[in-house]
């Protein structure tokens, strides 16, 4: 059994990256991300602004270095294969990019001069602000020190790589409309420093709507998300699981058929419709309830039990959202495996040899009718941090489910991946405990 689950958990890494990776490039090539919604920006303020400047971004009122800034800052301007590993944490991130080019005149405005300026780059690094000279030969560099000192660049962590003009030219054809003229660049020189920074440092990097970092955004959400799972399991199968025995021991009598009654119309109402049923009678019309938010303004200046009267008061009506439509399931899910348990041989077989009923049911066939509700108990850890979009959306409650719709409303690949590796890793690891759970009910589960 050990060797199983270890099994089981030690698949969780791979399958968690297949996953990730596999909606890694779906974001890269989904259009509408943060770099086109740049473009779009800077197309607009130029056409109001009469700017006739000539771009090879389509209009855009961007230059070249513009828009490879761009594709740097938002990680673009790598193979989806490297980029992914980079968010991965499994590879260096490229930082502080300073760029030089050979036989240009930017060399000469910043002091360049040099004897030999096709070979001679001169660059003014990021963070640092020192004159770099970086001298090549035969299409590669031999030197690249401080013009002050003297001193190579690479003591102090910087390197440096050579950029030719194909090398410019293929990067400009993958940015750029199919069948745009490619124009000549002169080669370069580019300095920069390298650090892991990524999923395996704890490091989901920083929105590209917010610029806040991604993992204080989610931590900010997750116990809002945690409240609403806890108390939606706790109340379900607290009030599901007695119902549900209840309407099998009742079978065709009123309280069945009342109950069912009931249970079949909330089943029918979505969350998010009966949300707005209510905030509309309960909240705008008798004024019971608070219409939005997940607290109070003033929540901070209450004492401890106005606060939680006010915590409550907020609750009650996205709680019963939540519930609504979780009940029907598992209150027929118990009541027709009971069902079935009780007419089984075995449990008329107890009663004939003198068992009591309520022994009966709950010593030998409330157990075993809970096995196939055991095989969903493990989801219970995807309820505590998934929340519901829509019922958020109508409360106005800043939750993970809200974060994750507006993540992919804005494309927020940052945020897409933070979040969607969460809910993953969740989703395994709550697949195992179901495992778990049906091996700990059912005595007949052997896994060898």
């Amino acid at each position: 059994m050990k060797s199983y689950f270890l099994r089981r958990f030690l698949l969780i890494p791979p399958t968690l990256l297949g996953i990730t990776f596999l909606v890694f490039a779906i974001t890269r090539f989904v259009p509408g991300g943060p770099m086109d919604r740049m473009l779009q920006q800077a197309a607009g303020n130029a056409e109001s602004g009469g700017a006739k400047k000539a771009s090879n971004s389509a209009g855009s009122g961007l230059s070249d270095e513009q828009l490879e800034e761009l594709e740097e800052q938002f990680g673009l301007d790598k193979p989806i294969p490297i980029a992914y590993l980079q968010w991965l944490g499994a590879a260096p991130r490229e930082v502080w990019l300073s760029k030089g080019e050979y036989g240009s005149r930017d060399d000469e405005a910043i002091g360049g001069g040099e004897s030999d300026p096709e070979n001679t780059a001169t660059l003014v690094l990021k963070g640092d602000g020192r004159l770099v000279q970086v001298v090549k030969k035969d299409g590669r560099i031999v030197s690249a020190s401080y013009k002050a000192s003297g001193k190579d660049i690479a003591e102090d962590g910087w390197k440096i790589r050579f950029e030719t003009e194909k090398d410019r030219q293929e990067r400009f054809r993958r940015r750029s409309p199919e069948g745009a003229e490619v124009p000549s660049y002169p080669p370069r020189a580019v300095a920069y420093k390298t650090r892991f920074s990524g999923l395996l440092q704890g490091d989901f990097g920083r929105s590209n709507v917010y610029n806040d970092p991604v993992w204080s955004m989610i931590m900010e959400r997750v116990p809002v998300a945690l409240y609403f799972g806890l108390l939606t399991a706790i109340f379900t199968y607290a009030i599901s699981l007695p119902l549900g025995v209840l309407k099998a021991l009742k079978h065709r009598t009123f309280i069945d058929s009342a109950s069912s009654i009931l249970i079949f119309i909330g089943y029918s109402i979505p969350g998010f419709a009966l949300g707005a049923i209510l905030l509309v009678h309960l909240g705008a019309r008798m004024n019971l309830f608070p219409l939005f938010g997940f607290t109070s303004p003033d929540f901070a200046e209450m004492g401890t039990w106005d606060q939680v009267k006010d915590l409550a008061h907020h609750t009650v009506l996205p709680l019963l959202c939540y519930l609504v439509g979780s009940f029907a399931m598992l209150t027929m899910l118990t009541k027709n495996n009971l069902m079935d348990q009780l007419a089984a041989d075995y449990v008329r077989t107890a009663v004939a040899k003198g068992v009591g009923f309520r022994k009966a049911v709950f010593g030998h066939a409330f157990r075993n009718s809970m096995i196939p509700i055991a095989t969903s108990a493990g989801s219970l850890v995807e309820i505590f941090i998934g929340g519901s979009i829509l019922i958020e959306t109508v409360f106005d409650i800043q939750g993970f489910g809200l974060l994750q719709y507006q993540a992919v409303v804005n494309r927020d690949g940052p945020v897409i991946m933070g979040t969607l590796t969460i809910a993953a890793f969740l989703m395994l690891l709550g697949k195992v405990l179901s495992d778990v759970i049906v091996a700990m009910v059912d005595p007949r589960i052997k896994f060898k």
